[in-house]
């Protein structure tokens, strides 16, 4: 399926020419592998595949044998998948590489070799795991990969000009009118599936929820086992995480309350256990920035955050037993709208993974006073623009789900921050609109931004 990577992949292939590899980070199952091989086949004379997960003795015997003498090791490999490599129009995939460390050490000696290009793929946890006995290469330029986003979904549902049509309606801040009605639909579609390229995949073929269900539960599956294996003395920690993300988020306020896992819990008890979940990309995590200017980071504090599902077709999987989704129409009831629960934590769940793939970090904002009412307030989303001047650079983001809503909060930030705020926005469920100097965006215009 069409991947906006892939403009990546190419611009590092112009850019480097060969002086340095790239690594695909990720998390599992959201299509690392398939992009890297599509991008080999389509812009390259020649490549070869090394699957790790699949190699066998004779092929784990010329990197063990031969690295040493470049040439050798070429040759070699040329003839084990029997295909002929090109100078400077070959490439060289090592999938699954932190299956085998020496591969990624070696990157430092085959890209000063310059003879062909090198592309890593493998999951982040397991790559940061397996590096103890390894030098890690400085020659890596690595690359985020994420989810599909609500874009990539249109293309992959053979809605390419539906897409284009949006971006212009955003680019230009026009409504999108009677279209909008439609666009939600499929919205609501993209929030049911999320963007795991199998779920899509299995989505577009069946059209069947169900089906995609069983996709979605088995990724889960695949990220339990994956904590089991990876996560070294966290594993309980991080399962708790894990399983408290759906109440968390069904809060009014979704922040993560610690004393949920363990009575008397603090942060600093659990530091470890979401910085796992963080780098194998399970989780999206949004810190509270105690001051809506240039240092979001800066301001960061740590101790207070929001833990929300990269993906939100995931999220609706594990927050709903199987016997739910089968017996109560759970899925018909999203698709139209009409389930009872707190909507909310899944729209503001699929806005930070829309964020996150639109190369936002996440932060929110939260000011509590007892005395001032006028310091009380709590802002969903920062997010700063690209283009950095001396003031006015963070946007505030609110996400509302429901028709009726109050913006309390934004105004008082706007009040007492005007001169660090650019734009104001709000994401709601209604087209576009200009009003106020606040800029009330559609849902799934929220990737544009």
């Amino acid at each position: 399926m069409k991947r906006k990577i892939y403009n990546e992949l190419i611009a590092w292939r112009k850019e480097y020419n060969g002086s340095a590899a790239l690594m695909i980070d990720g998390a599992r199952r959201i299509g690392k592998s398939y992009i890297a091989e599509d991008f080999a086949h389509n812009e390259y004379k020649s490549y070869i595949l090394v699957d790790f997960n699949r190699a066998d003795k004779n092929l784990l015997d010329i990197f063990e044998q031969y690295l040493t003498n470049l040439d050798e090791f070429f040759s070699f490999l040329s003839l084990y998948f029997n295909i002929k490599l090109y100078e400077r129009n070959s490439v060289i995939i090592f999938d699954e590489v932190q299956l085998y460390p020496k591969a990624r050490a070696a990157i430092k000696y085959l890209v000063a070799d310059g003879r062909y290009d090198f592309i890593e793929t493998g999951s982040l946890v397991s790559i940061n795991r397996n590096v103890k006995d390894i030098v890690i290469p400085s020659e890596e330029h690595r690359i985020d990969m994420f989810p599909m986003d609500f874009e990539e979904f249109l293309w992959a549902t053979e809605n390419e000009n539906l897409a284009n049509f949006i971006r212009q309606c955003f680019e230009k801040k026009e409504p999108t009118k009677v279209l909008h009605r439609k666009i939600t639909e499929l919205f609501r579609h993209y929030l049911i599936v999320g963007g795991m390229p199998q779920a899509v995949l299995k989505y577009v073929e069946t059209g069947n929820f169900l089906k995609v269900d069983t996709v979605k539960r088995d990724i889960l599956k695949l990220y339990r086992a994956d904590i089991e294996k990876y996560a070294d003395g966290n594993t309980i920690k991080v399962k708790a995480i894990f399983d408290e993300i759906p109440s968390a988020l069904g809060r009014h306020e979704k922040k993560f309350r610690f004393s949920e896992l363990k009575n008397s819990a603090r942060y600093r008890d659990y530091e470890s256990a979401f910085f796992w979940l963080d780098e194998s990309r399970v989780v999206n995590i949004c810190y509270n920035s105690t001051a809506p200017n240039l240092g979001l980071r800066l301001n960061e504090e740590r101790t207070t955050l929001k833990c929300y599902l990269a993906d939100t077709g995931l999220l609706i999987s594990h927050t709903f037993n199987e016997k739910t989704v089968k017996h109560e129409d759970l899925y018909l009831k999203l698709a139209l709208g009409k389930l009872e629960l707190n909507e909310g934590m899944l729209i503001e769940n699929i806005v930070a993974q829309m964020l996150r793939a639109a190369g936002h970090d996440l932060y929110f904002f939260s000011q509590y006073s007892k005395e001032v009412a006028e310091n009380r307030m709590e802002i969903d989303f920062l997010i700063a623009k690209p283009v950095i001047t001396n003031r006015h650079n963070i946007s505030p983001i609110e996400v509302k789900s429901g028709s009726g809503y109050k913006l309390s909060s934004l105004k008082k930030l706007r009040n007492k921050y005007s001169s660090f705020l650019a734009e104001t926005y709000v994401l709601h469920t209604a087209d576009l609109k200009i009003e106020n100097e606040i800029i009330y965006l559609p849902l799934y215009m929220t990737g544009l931004l």
